[in-house]
């Protein structure tokens, strides 16, 4: 795979060829594909970026000098190998309750971690991400002009119509989110489960704790109020409703995508939950042909994604149920997600580790956190959907 750099040079020795004339076939071809892989590069890139803040580990101050921050699990697998044995730690995770942890003590029994796994998140994937240093507010300009447009004027005659420009204003603000243990503390594991353990349990309590906040965050990313909590994709917008029909339909979709206009219709995907998507997948068009077409099916057509009537899809479970008879209830939405939704980057999920509160006890707090906001960008790129009045 060529390096967005590499991609970018192709594009720039493309575009110097063909300066001063239109490109041939062969030439537009090159580009877009070009254009594709470049788009694939940068989505690798962010994705490797926002996992390598996922597993960012912050060591609190007061660690002693020489102590690496980058390595704390070490430091405190070492620190617990050393020092003075006092009482067993009660009231936290400890080896010698199973569920608290003793689990993960290995006792000639294979090191297998096994995990309930639940999706969510979708809208975090499609949506535009705006990362920032600080959680100071940010504010920019809003203007829309779509219902001006120019006139004929005979000659020697002045223009009659026309309006001011008028302009507004959106902004992003900065949520901590937390996660810890049981009762509004940390999580506390004591040294003997950090000395025993077989597992890398750093890792694993980043993972957890991510998580954790990610669940939040994706159940905010689509219906959050906003107010002291970003403000969801589908809150407050009016959706466009079904025809009066007892379940969703063919003539539905087709509405829906019609309703977003056509100068955003570039990049424009579904939104709805796995639920739904089950309704859909019954769905056929007018010949009885599927609406639905699987991974395995595009992949002919260099699509690595399901579509449905030639869209990609996004399966979201933060995404409420469809409701057919429901015009309040917003069960999915179509559009260009990217332009429409805009989620702000403060802090990425990080451990905090504190080795020294609950010392006297030999237990180590653990706690994660992030910073992010999220906010209705631009509601004409999208489009919610809803059940018929």
């Amino acid at each position: 795979m060529r390096t967005i750099e590499e991609i970018m040079k192709a594009m720039q020795a493309l575009m110097d060829l063909t300066a001063g004339r239109n490109m041939t076939d062969p030439e537009a071809t090159q580009f877009a594909d070009l254009e594709a892989e470049l788009k694939t590069a940068q989505a690798t890139k962010a994705a490797r970026d926002r996992f390598a803040d996922y597993t960012k580990t912050v060591i609190p101050a007061g660690v002693p000098s020489g102590h690496k921050p980058d390595d704390p699990m070490a430091g405190l697998r070492e620190y617990a190998l050393t020092g003075q044995l006092p009482a067993r730690p009660m009231n936290a995770q400890s080896e010698g309750v199973p569920s608290q942890g003793g689990y993960l003590v290995p006792d000639e029994f294979r090191t297998q971690l096994i995990q309930k796994l639940k999706a969510f998140g979708g809208i975090s994937g499609i949506a535009q991400h705006y990362s920032t240093g600080t959680g100071a507010p940010v504010e920019w300009p809003t203007i829309d002009d779509t219902g001006n447009m120019g006139e004929i004027v005979q000659e020697g005659n002045t223009f009659s119509a026309g309006a001011d420009l008028t302009f507004g204003t959106n902004s992003l603000g900065s949520y901590s989110y937390m996660t810890g243990g049981a009762g509004s503390t940390p999580i506390r594991i004591s040294r003997e489960l950090v000395q025993d353990s077989a597992f890398d349990l750093q890792g694993l309590l980043t993972d957890l704790l991510a998580t954790r906040i990610g669940r939040l965050q994706a159940i905010h990313w689509a219906t959050g109020t906003g107010v002291a909590q970003p403000l969801g994709l589908f809150t407050g917008l009016t959706p466009v409703q079904n025809a009066a029909n007892t379940g969703i339909q063919y003539k539905d979709l087709v509405n829906a995508i019609h309703s977003v206009d056509p100068a955003y219709r570039d990049n424009c995907r579904w939104l709805w939950n796995d639920k739904t998507m089950g309704i859909i997948e019954q769905i056929v068009d007018s010949n009885g042909n599927p609406i639905f077409r699987g991974w395995g099916a595009n992949l002919a057509l260099g699509l690595d994604e399901s579509t449905v009537l030639g869209y990609p899809v996004t399966i979201d479970q933060a995404v409420p149920d469809l409701t057919a008879n429901s015009p309040t209830i917003q069960w999915g939405a179509f559009g260009n997600f990217n332009r429409g939704y805009v989620i702000r980057d403060v802090a990425a999920v990080e451990l905090l580790v504190n080795p020294y509160t609950r010392m006297a006890n030999r237990q180590i707090e653990f706690t994660g956190w992030a910073r992010a906001d999220g906010t209705q960008q631009d509601t004409s790129a999208y489009k919610t959907l809803s059940g018929h009045t």
